[in-house]
């Protein structure tokens, strides 16, 4: 559980600069020796989540939004032993969790498909937000990962979207209508769906920032950004306050420390100590919900033929990492054409991984997997071996593409678009498989 001074600590984020008769959207609405007000904003009802604090989660305005609400979020321990079905997506409270081999959401294990948008969080219209989640539902989409972060060293111009400045050797993160509100919506939207919610918290890449925005901030190097401790102050600071938002969400999945973490060149202890540390201050701020590193699943002898993507150069261990207490399953990814292997190797990738999780008793996610062209025919193969492979409990194809109020989301070349063949045969065919296989 997560202490009462830590959690007054997160109140006072949270009712920093709020002016509105009602609370806002996960802000503090009860508890101990508090005096602010208790009646959440339409939509929202007032949550127990200890006795010093309460929190303004979705619900139901006919709820009450009074600290005297005593309805706390559990997670059963009463869990059917057959994989359930993906096409149920009804709005729950209770948390994901894993049950050996298995994930479980809404209580039961089962294997679960879903999709990655960077984009989604960055978007500014609340019904295209809706129309996303609402077309994953209808389609049986179950897990949408997010990027969590969008990091600039120089602020945009009007109307665009940043969560965090970085510049001269200070973060100052945006909390604005510009800024994690529009991560709120992602999740309040989520919830209303029933989707789950993975969301990262910084990339590897210098896409929307990443470790090269902190470097450009607070010096240092790709790979000595893992052991800098300025930039690490910062980053724990931007986790801290993303975690207080949503600490309380059914629609969290998982807290991820990173996409794609690599350390060229590194001794594997560099991203051991740094996965093992962070996933440990995650979890002191946030102990219900699940977390993972986000890594390519690089660096295994387990069924290895000795190629780049099984090799340890870029400073990984799969097997090592994945022994963490505090990192709850597995992730891998899979891009046969940016490694130099074939389409075919992805297979064996899939089931050594598998594998390995099942050698490490704890589930693994088929994180990232895409192609550029023939998404059926090089795809599909890889759904289907991850879902017959013991260790692997679900996956989620790179990316999820739909048509929005400004046209089609975005397109790095991997995407597929809802209601289109490669959807048809990539998500339809493959839900339904699932829903066989349970």
């Amino acid at each position: 559980m997560i202490s009462a001074t830590i959690m007054r600590s997160l109140s006072c984020l949270l009712l920093a600069g709020l002016a509105t008769a009602a609370v806002s959207p996960y802000g503090q609405c009860g508890g101990k020796n508090y005096s602010g007000d208790t009646s959440c904003q339409s939509g929202y009802v007032c949550q127990y989540q200890n006795d010093y604090y309460s929190q303004c989660v979705v619900g139901s305005d006919s709820s009450s939004s009074s600290t005297s609400t005593t309805t706390k979020t559990t997670t059963s321990t009463t869990l059917s032993t057959s994989r359930t079905t993906t096409s149920s997506a009804a709005t729950s409270t209770a948390f994901v969790g894993t049950k050996g081999l298995e994930f479980t959401i809404d209580e039961q294990p089962g294997y679960f498909a879903g999709s990655n948008s960077y984009w989604i969080g960055f978007l500014t219209n609340n019904d295209d937000v809706d129309l996303v989640f609402s077309h994953m539902k209808e389609s049986g989409l179950r897990i949408l990962r997010v990027w969590g972060f969008n990091d600039v060293n120089t602020i945009p111009g009007e109307g665009t979207v940043y969560y965090q400045l970085l510049k001269d050797g200070t973060a100052t993160i945006n909390t604005g209508t510009n800024g994690l509100q529009r991560l709120d919506y992602v999740v309040k939207s989520a919830e209303s769906h029933g989707i789950k919610l993975i969301i990262n918290f910084v990339n590897n890449w210098s896409d929307y920032g990443g470790i090269a925005a902190y470097v450009t901030a607070f010096g240092g190097s790709q790979t000595s950004w893992f052991t800098n401790d300025a930039a690490q102050t910062a980053y724990r600071n931007y986790i801290k306050a993303v975690i207080s938002r949503y600490s309380s969400s059914s629609a969290i999945f998982a807290w991820e420390l990173a996409n794609e973490p690599r350390c060229n060149g590194c001794d594997t202890s560099v991203l051991y100590n740094w996965i093992k540390s962070t996933s440990a201050y995650i979890k002191s701020l946030d102990s219900k919900h699940l977390v993972c590193t986000g890594d390519e699943g690089f660096g295994l002898d387990v069924q290895s033929d000795g190629s780049y993507p099984y090799a340890y150069s870029e400073g990984l261990n799969f097997t090592m990492n994945l022994d963490i207490d505090d990192i709850d399953f597995g992730t891998f990814h899979l891009y046969p054409s940016s490694w130099g292997t074939t389409n075919d190797w992805g297979n064996g990738w899939v089931e050594s991984h598998g594998a390995a999780c099942a050698n490490a008793g704890k589930p693994c996610l088929f994180e990232e997997y895409g192609v550029t062209s023939d998404h059926c025919s090089i795809e599909a193969p890889w759904q289907k071996t991850a879902l017959s492979q013991e260790g692997v409990s679900g996956d989620l194809y790179w990316q999820y593409g739909d048509t929005l109020s400004t046209g089609q989301s975005p397109d790095d070349g991997n995407t597929f678009y809802y209601g289109t063949d490669e959807f048809e045969c990539l998500v339809t065919d493959h839900v339904a498989d699932i829903q066989s296989a349970s």
